[in-house]
């Protein structure tokens, strides 16, 4: 059961928008144009785009995800995607 978290700084509304980490299925990173990016002092990395993160969730909808939820963590704005596989 694939998921997608999608989340964005609710000061960058506009873009880079995170969309996935190193464990991503890298078909939907490619299908997204996202970069893979290790930010200074992590050990962990993590998949970017420049887009706003409406229009990656319009993406992941034409390709069959969904949304499960979203919520507001601090600063930061997190929808959690999911696709049913059969």
């Amino acid at each position: 059961m694939p998921y997608v978290l999608v989340s964005t700084q609710i000061r960058l509304e506009t873009g880079p928008t995170m969309v996935g980490d190193v464990y991503s299925d890298p078909a939907i990173m490619n299908y997204l144009g996202a970069r893979k990016t290790t930010m200074l002092g992590n050990n962990f990395s993590e998949y970017h785009v420049d887009e706003p993160p409406r229009l990656v969730l319009d993406k992941l909808e034409k390709i069959g995800f969904r949304m499960v939820t979203m919520t507001g963590v601090g600063q930061t704005l997190v929808w959690c995607m999911h696709k049913e596989t059969e």
